[in-house]
């Protein structure tokens, strides 16, 4: 409880201190030199909004073929594995690999 009066506290004063500084604002002159620099006016220029909005579409547009990429990708594995699981009603699999290795046994013993 006592944690907690003092964080009351310190949220209030915090807050206190924060409307003194929005009060005292208004009496800052506002100085408003020009800059010349070309950095500050690139800033202030519309430039980086267009930039932003350019990176923005084609940012969206490489995600979306890059989740269509993934989702074919894993279209590609569930056929896959489809192929090689059991069927419920206890039929071998499209691919047996048991099969394929007593396959190759026979072969290498018909080779020697």
């Amino acid at each position: 409880m006592l944690q907690f009066i003092v964080t009351d506290v310190l949220m209030l004063a915090l807050g206190f201190v924060f409307y003194l500084m929005v009060r005292a604002l208004p009496r800052i002159e506002d100085e408003q030199k020009e800059e010349k620099n070309f950095l500050d006016r690139l800033v202030r220029s519309d430039i980086p909004e267009k930039v932003d909005i350019a990176l923005n579409g084609f940012l969206l547009k490489t995600l979306r073929k890059a989740k269509i990429l993934v989702l074919k990708l894993d279209n590609t594995l569930s056929k896959t594995l489809r192929k090689i699981k059991y069927e419920e009603n206890g039929t071998k699999p499209a691919i047996d690999f048991k099969e394929i290795i007593e396959q190759k046994k026979e072969e290498d013993k018909n080779e020697e």
